[in-house]
């Protein structure tokens, strides 16, 4: 049986949050001898365990705030989880956040090679692909612009570029693509389909419905930092439709 290239097990990401700083040490010695508490823990993500074989696709859905960002900044290693382990297994390549890994004063062309290198390249290689992300990236006379002065789609199209191009075993989007204009984003997901197609694996935040169910062979819905349904997409779309509804129930 071949091995995982993403394991998780029991993984637990909790944060701190304030509600509000005491303004003088009066007001911070008050709370502490009143024992008043200006924090409380929240958990994004409880006790997750899945699995990922290698050239799988896996769509990961679910409402605002339901733990898909987390849970992808925790594989990408931006989080180390407080509680349960994390394994991934190859070259990895996150398109997590927008303008994440570029340096705002460096120029769009500068930042590929400095990105080709913090991913293990040497300069040779990134030079060698540089003209094809360009190309691919299509944002003109940009790419020698400081990236301070891109749209956020510019960024988009520059480190979608970057990120395919530089060739990972495994490939993180959230959400990023929906910033693109309908063109470009064609072009992005025709390149998903040829790294689905080379045995890459690829993990797929998006709230298009339409995206997941092609895409996607396989769907994780979280809710509330759980995961409530791991299986076909066409069960975890329904069981999302369904919780939406219920939100919007609720609201009324």
């Amino acid at each position: 049986m071949t091995p995982p290239v993403i394991r998780l097990e029991n993984v637990t990401q909790r944060f701190r949050v304030i509600h509000e700083r005491p303004d003088t040490l009066r007001e911070l010695f008050s709370k502490l001898f009143r024992h008043q508490s200006s924090y409380h823990d929240f958990e994004a993500v409880k006790s997750v365990s899945f699995e990922v074989p290698p050239g799988q696709t896996l769509g990961i859905i679910g409402r605002n705030g339901s733990g898909k960002s987390t849970l992808l900044k925790i594989i990408a290693g931006v989080y180390r989880p407080t509680k349960g382990t994390v394994l991934v297994t190859g070259s990895l390549a996150p398109l997590i956040e927008l303008g994440a890994g570029f340096h705002h004063e460096l120029t769009g062309r500068e930042n590929i090679l400095l990105n080709g290198l913090l991913m293990g390249y040497s300069k040779r290689e990134m030079i060698e692909r540089q003209e094809r992300i360009i190309e691919f990236a299509d944002i003109g006379d940009f790419v020698d612009a400081p990236v301070k002065q891109y749209s956020s789609g510019m960024y988009m199209r520059l480190a979608f570029a970057v990120a395919t191009e530089v060739d990972p075993k495994i490939l993180l989007v959230d959400e990023i693509l929906a910033v693109g204009d309908t063109g470009f984003q064609e072009k992005c997901f025709e390149r998903l389909r040829k790294f689905r197609a080379s045995g890459k694996t690829i993990l797929l935040v998006s709230h298009s419905m339409n995206d997941i169910q092609e895409h996607c062979e396989r769907v994780l819905l979280l809710d509330q930092g759980s995961i409530m349904v791991d299986g076909a997409p066409e069960e975890a779309i329904t069981a999302y439709k369904a919780l939406i509804g219920a939100e919007v129930v609720g609201a009324h």
